[in-house]
């Protein structure tokens, strides 16, 4: 659980950081007149203005300048850096779609983007460290109250502990029965929290019973629907094998989100150009010793350079994964043999191009093409995702998002043969621990630790 509340209100607060951030965006375009004193003429004016209405536009879409009172700093950090990426990107594709760049001066703009990159975090962290300050003083302070006393409700109390910049104290859990309840923070039951809430003892109260309790839900709705105490659910969903949960709308309801992209929006294009500049600059250095290697393949062995394997991809769907080829077979029916060690079936060559994962190079083609990311589940045989589909629970889950060349299982040990079921689970638990956990922070740093591992590989045949 990430914050004490799925989508947080509309914050007064949050129009003082539009102001306060849209003139960072303007003074930092007009301040590059200290190192270059032609700028701030009305073509940088238009960049800067333009930057400001993006920000907005993909900061709404993100909740930025909604109420943070228990949401979590790193969150909110990586929001605002892959909405600033984003906005980035869009006056890139702005400046060559329609050529002007005459108005978007690379120098200029290069160094406008990069001095916001870093400042838009620090007024975020310093206006929690102001705001806070005046919190931890008795200040703008929100009393709590929870029911019942079960595992969510030690979650929360948990959250408003630990946070304290927060503003929100805790008055005590209410409970028809005290034997759960710490005792120092038992207030009694329903009729007491009634009697509490119409006395102002607390004015919010946060409802953590699982969504199965509907009448009891609705009883707490009822009893609380004559006082002025805002009321959240938290609801116990979070129990569940659940895939990037949140509030969303089909017309004029509200859902709630169970399973569905861990990135979109602005995040989407972020992870987007990533996989785009890095496969363009990897082919770039790498794309003439491709060739030898591909050469060196035919000749060494019959049959094609390349072998293409259907596997899954995004929704499930099938896509050809390329790579060099490393057999003297080209399984890709119903049954697919996985690579053991001293398998007959693998060349010399192969041997040595699976044990380097050059054989893996030209996935960066299929990244290219939008098959693939560069981070992500790694794609399986279509013969072994109907195999383990039946026998592990929540497998299809990990295509949610695209397969990768490389993943958060393959750096945690879990790459190569899977001998066992238990093995396949384990590999499965890091694929969906991975989407849950998406951040663009989080791929570079998978990148960068494949590379440590690519020097030490293990369990590779």
């Amino acid at each position: 659980m990430t914050s004490l509340f799925v989508t947080p209100p509309v914050s007064k607060l949050g129009h003082v950081l539009r102001l306060g951030e849209s003139l960072l965006l303007i003074l930092s375009m007009w301040a590059l007149r200290l190192i270059w004193p032609d700028s701030m003429a009305e073509r940088d004016l238009v960049v800067a203005l333009l930057g400001v209405g993006l920000y907005f536009f993909f900061g709404e879409m993100n909740n930025l300048f909604h109420s943070w009172r228990g949401y979590p700093l790193a969150l909110e950090l990586r929001r605002i850096l892959g909405v600033w990426l984003a906005v980035g990107a869009c006056l890139v594709v702005v400046r060559f779609a329609l050529d002007i760049e005459d108005i978007l001066d690379k120098r200029r703009f290069l160094t406008w983007f990069l001095l916001n990159l870093g400042m838009l975090p620090v007024v975020r962290i310093t206006m929690r460290k102001v705001v806070g300050a005046f919190r931890n003083h008795g200040r703008n302070l929100k009393h709590v109250a929870l029911i019942p006393s079960n595992e969510m409700s030690d979650r929360v109390r948990q959250i408003i502990e630990t946070t304290p910049e927060a503003g929100m104290r805790l008055t005590g859990i209410y409970e028809d029965d005290d034997g759960r309840c710490p005792p120092d923070l038992f207030r009694g039951n329903l009729l007491k929290l009634v009697e509490d809430a119409h006395k102002g003892v607390f004015n919010r109260l946060y409802i953590t019973l699982p969504l199965s309790e509907t009448s009891r839900i609705q009883a707490l709705l009822t009893a609380m629907a004559d006082t002025t105490v805002s009321v959240y659910l938290v609801p116990d969903i979070f129990t569940y094998e659940l895939i990037q949960s949140r509030m969303g709308y089909l017309g004029n309801l509200t859902t709630i989100a169970l399973s569905e992209l861990p990135y979109n929006g602005p995040d989407w294009l972020v992870k987007r150009i990533f996989d785009i500049a890095f496969s363009l600059g990897f082919l770039f250095f790498a794309g003439i010793p491709m060739l030898a290697i591909a050469a060196a393949v035919r000749l060494t062995s019959p049959g094609p350079a390349i072998f293409k394997q259907k596997r899954y991809g995004l929704d499930g769907k099938a896509i050809e994964v390329w790579k060099f080829r490393s057999m003297r077979v080209m399984d890709n029916g119903t049954v697919v043999k996985q690579a053991t060690k001293g398998d007959a079936r693998i060349t010399p060559l192969g041997a040595f191009l699976r044990k380097s994962s050059i054989d893996e190079f030209p996935q960066f083609i299929n990244v290219l093409k939008g098959d693939m990311s560069i981070v992500g589940p790694r794609p399986h045989a279509v013969a072994h995702n109907e195999q383990y589909r039946a026998l592990i629970h929540g497998y299809m889950m990990r295509h949610k998002v695209k397969p990768g060349i490389t993943g958060w299982a393959q750096i945690n040990g879990w790459r190569g043969e899977t001998d066992t079921l238990d093995k396949m689970q384990k590999r499965i638990e890091f694929d969906l621990d991975y989407i849950r956990r998406w951040s663009i922070w989080l791929d570079i740093e998978i990148v960068v630790k494949t590379f440590v591992h690519l020097l030490f590989p293990k369990n590779v045949y």
